[in-house]
């Protein structure tokens, strides 16, 4: 497929002087402020970049509808859509040497942290799931998928793309087949086990796979203890735990079908019986109306904070939810919690639990912070990528 691409310099973005800094070391995203010519352009298009003095520094998809304008695409003389290529097969490349047969769902592509703006991908066996957050990326979806069947072969391509960061785009939300046959639901292993994944129904993608790591944790922390599993969607911590020879999980989600894909999960994996149970209810009240007997104490919750707007509210439910969770458990007791709001980064989701712990006058002690799945990669000069954040907690 050809897509527009403009060219010579009267029609190259061209950047304000100091401003190219970030581009030349490899950062994806160009601010409006930092932009000193644009020229006429098709919304999405792909233009060149260059320095103040003329240096071409890349190509980048430009919008100019939100305070990002631009994302790169290439740098240097690459040529944009064979680094795109490039960048794919490499991630998929890196992704394959990380996983055997006991793990068949992983990440293939983690938007800047794979050199790809704008576009995850997730692998779900045969299944891809794809997610688009901008309307350059939007442009070159035929490409992706192109690039995709040829070089994944999957047997679907299923499009959730309902990303917060579309409406700043002026896209709307996006979601259906768009390759190959219609498939709702798949069979997963992570570490040799099974999990059922709702690719229609579904929240996110279908599968929290950045956590896959933490579930191993979970494993680990669980014999002999009573575990908690809040926000627990399909049950991925619950599995782990049971694994792990918990004395017993209570997994608690709001969503009717989450709380059934959990317990579908545990049974799936042989796991059911008087130390398991399922509560459909708000975790707020569950929390506050139980008595929280627990020694391990999960806490996953979705993004409080979709914009930074909401930081402050962020922050607020972050503080009353540890609060209650560190007054009401015995001590010794084990919190893994998880923060995925961008908005809300480490230090300040720290800064949270500790006015939680001095509220509730309890002992906490930071053990461990969260570990990335391998399949979820930072560009260490996109550090704006790094938007999960988790701790484990040791409560006396």
């Amino acid at each position: 497929m050809t897509l527009r691409q403009v060219d010579p310099v009267s029609t190259s973005v061209v950047l304000h002087r100091g401003k190219d800094k970030a581009i030349r070391n490899h950062h994806h995203w160009i601010y409006s402020g930092a932009v000193k010519f644009l020229p006429e352009f098709e919304a999405g298009s792909i233009l060149p970049v260059r320095s103040a003095d003329g240096d071409l520094l890349g190509h980048a998809y430009f919008n100019t509808h939100g305070s990002i304008a631009g994302r790169m695409l290439s740098f240097g003389a690459d040529p944009p859509l064979v680094a795109l290529e490039k960048n794919i097969a490499e991630a998929l490349a890196l992704r394959r040497s990380f996983f055997d047969a006991g793990t068949n769902a992983y990440r293939l592509i983690n938007g800047e942290g794979d050199r790809v703006p704008g576009l995850i991908v997730d692998s779900y066996e045969d299944v891809l799931v794809i997610q688009i957050s901008t309307l350059g990326m939007e442009m070159l979806k035929p490409v992706v998928i192109e690039i995709l069947v040829k070089s994944a072969r999957p047997r679907s391509v299923y499009e959730k793309s309902n990303s917060p960061s579309r409406r700043e785009e002026k896209l709307p939300p996006k979601e259906g087949l768009i390759w190959g046959e219609p498939i709702q639901t798949v069979y997963i292993t992570e570490s040799g086990f099974r999990f059922e994944v709702d690719i229609v129904q579904s929240q996110k993608t279908g599968f929290y796979l950045d956590q896959r790591e933490m579930r191993k944790l979970v494993r680990f922390l669980s014999p002999g203890r009573k575990v908690l599993n809040a926000f627990a969607y399909s049950g991925g911590f619950s599995v782990f735990a049971l694994a792990g020879d918990a004395l017993s999980v209570d997994s608690v989600d709001s969503s009717e079908r989450a709380i059934e894909l959990a317990r579908n999960n545990c049974l799936l994996n042989g796991f059911g019986g008087d130390r398991v149970r399922f509560f459909a209810a708000d975790v707020f009240e569950f929390i506050r109306s139980q008595r929280l007997d627990y020694d391990l104490v999960i806490l996953d919750p979705p993004a409080f904070a979709k914009r930074k707007s909401e930081v402050v509210r962020a922050c607020r439910a972050y503080k009353d939810m540890h609060r209650v969770v560190f007054k009401k458990i015995p001590p010794g007791s084990f919190v893994v919690t998880f923060s995925c709001s961008y908005f809300v980064n480490e230090p300040l989701f720290r800064q949270v639990i500790f006015q939680a712990a001095a509220e509730a006058s309890r002992d906490v002690r930071v053990l461990q912070r969260h570990h990335q799945a391998f399949d979820h990669p930072l560009n260490v000069f996109h550090p704006e990528g790094d938007y999960l954040k988790g701790f484990l907690l040791y409560v006396t």
